[in-house]
């Protein structure tokens, strides 16, 4: 099996770079401001304001691909901020729509076919896609845009350098805007977070788990002691979606995951100061032993595999749910309450880590401009608006006296909406995340500013990882290959964790496990990871 995974990698590799060559043998070269362009890109090029509104003088209209989330109603092309904006800039945006689940399948037939959209917007891509299209020519580079049409985006790189280190490429190109949240929001760059029922906690006699043990403990209680008092054992001790989430949370109790979770495999070993493979660490070991045992104790809600947020979201009205991982049910989920934060918690070796958090800089592909776009200033002159203050509040909180209202600064849903906050999709765009702009906590009317989470926030920032890593770019010569070895070794690592957790695989395999990984390339992997690390500390 070993052997097929590595030529494996090594067909898909030679294949991605004989894609690359072909792309860039025949390409052609992206304008990227209309400098000694042709006629049509110079009339495209007066027909922009280069300050204030509308963008530009007569009427344009540009394609976006956009991934859509489940939490995203209507379409977006009849949303009432969109409408707003298309009167402020004279741009008509058409939004051709994906379900987030098909999301990557038709964004790389998109990029394969050739039939490109003027942008790419919400459609996640990594410093790794960015890398990959723009050295083959179907992104186009920013740098010169940004710096004429780009003032929010600019003021923001000069304010923060990592966000120009993160987005500048290995060949010193600049192919996207980023998704930002505000440094100092801490609950909105965590987004979701663990939650426990405090009604349960009381009944049981318990306080908030603060170490590993006590939430095993708390979990056994949950399942045998009827804390609901119905007289029937439905409680649901930790209703988990997913093996990969959970591990993410409780990996910082055993000392993994020390620079954040934009890099969930990797961190620094502690006693080499150097790179670490976490999969193939003996902890990562204990901690899906901790995992197995949740599972054959049945502290699991059905199947770990299989349920997803919306089987979990089904079952908190009933007062059943112990523990969570996902969005604040008292903000999000009609008539429940009296749920609580869970902080970082103590592992058996006294490692006390918030391993999932996230650098604010949480996605450098927000937004992409292909080579097709005729009118790439006007374009880049639209998406900066969203790193404003102004704009964060158009695309936040809508058009005011429509969607919001605002009264002594202060801003809130209008009645409509504070009713039924199902609609709200209706009027705005940003559930589901990934987009192009930076977050104000001021303007977020969502549940990473309820008291809750306000609260849990602060609890966790003493166990915040001192460093927190942003995606690392990888360059042209890298990228296919990283890329093969990435898919086979992640496909690996993910199986063989449900199997270790499920117990379809015994922990005396752990040795067999760690020899595949090396043969599947593991080694040349981390080189390659190591490489793209030094550049991110030279930059």
């Amino acid at each position: 099996m070993a052997r097929t995974r590595t030529r494996k990698a090594t067909m898909v590799a030679a294949g991605m770079l004989a894609l690359t060559m072909v792309a860039a043998c025949g390409k052609t070269e992206p304008s990227t401001g209309g400098k000694g362009g042709t006629a049509g890109a110079a009339n495209a090029n007066a027909n922009v304001n280069a300050t204030g509104f509308p963008i530009v003088k007569e009427p344009i209209k540009l394609t976006f691909f956009a991934s859509k989330s489940a939490s995203n109603l209507g379409n977006w092309n009849e949303t009432a901020m969109w409408q707003e904006y298309k009167k402020m800039t004279n741009i008509d945006v058409d939004f051709q729509l994906v379900p987030v689940d098909a999301l990557t399948e038709k964004r790389n037939l998109a990029f394969a076919s050739g039939n490109l959209p003027d942008a790419f917007h919400t459609a996640r891509l990594s410093s790794v896609d960015l890398a990959n299209y723009g050295s083959q020519g179907l992104l186009i580079p920013l740098n010169d845009l940004i710096d004429k049409y780009a003032p929010n985006l600019k003021q923001i790189m000069n304010k923060y350098p990592e966000v120009k280190k993160a987005l500048t490429m290995p060949d010193g190109k600049i192919y996207s805007f980023p998704t930002l949240q505000d440094p100092d929001f801490l609950s909105g760059i965590i987004g979701s977070q663990m939650w426990i029922n405090k009604t349960f906690l009381d009944k049981l006699g318990m306080k908030v788990p603060e170490t590993t043990d006590d939430l095993y403990n708390y979990l056994v209680a949950v399942k045998t002691k009827d804390p609901n008092g119905n007289g029937k054992a439905d409680e649901v001790p930790f209703a988990a979606v997913g093996i990969s989430t959970i591990y993410d949370q409780l990996k910082g109790a055993w000392g993994l995951g020390n620079r954040g979770n934009m890099h969930p495999r990797v961190d620094i070993d502690p006693a080499t100061n150097k790179l670490r493979f976490i999969p193939a660490d003996p902890r990562h070991k204990e901690v899906l032993q901790y995992l197995n045992r949740l599972h054959k104790e049945g502290l699991f809600y059905k199947d770990v595999l299989t349920v997803n947020g919306n089987d979990v979201n089904a079952i908190y009205p009933q007062g059943v749910v112990g523990t969570a991982i996902g969005l604040n049910p008292n903000a999000t989920i009609p008539g429940v309450t009296g749920h609580v934060g869970v902080g970082a918690l103590k592992g058996p070796h006294g490692d006390r880590i918030f391993s999932r958090a996230r650098s604010f800089m949480i996605l450098p592909g927000g937004f992409a401009i292909s080579k097709s776009n005729k009118h790439p200033e006007a374009t880049v002159r639209w998406v900066d608006y969203f790193y404003s203050d102004e704009g964060n509040k158009l695309f936040r909180l809508g058009v005011k006296d429509v969607s919001y209202v605002e009264k002594d600064g202060k801003v809130d849903w209008v009645d409509a909406l504070k009713k039924d906050q199902s609609q709200i999709g209706k009027y705005v765009t940003w559930a589901g995340g990934w987009y192009p702009s930076m977050d104000r906590q001021k303007y977020v009317l969502a549940s990473e500013n309820a008291p809750e989470n306000l609260k849990v926030s602060e609890e966790i920032k003493p166990f915040y990882p001192k460093e927190v890593w942003p995606e690392f770019t990888f360059s042209t010569a890298e990228v296919a290959e990283f890329k093969a070895l990435e898919t086979d070794i992640v496909k690996y690592v993910n199986e063989m964790a449900a199997k270790f957790v499920t117990g379809a695989a015994s922990f005396d395999e752990w040795d067999s496990y760690v020899a595949t990984l090396k043969k599947m390339g593991l080694d040349r992997y981390m080189s390659i990871y190591e490489a793209a690390y030094k550049r991110y500390q030279s930059n």
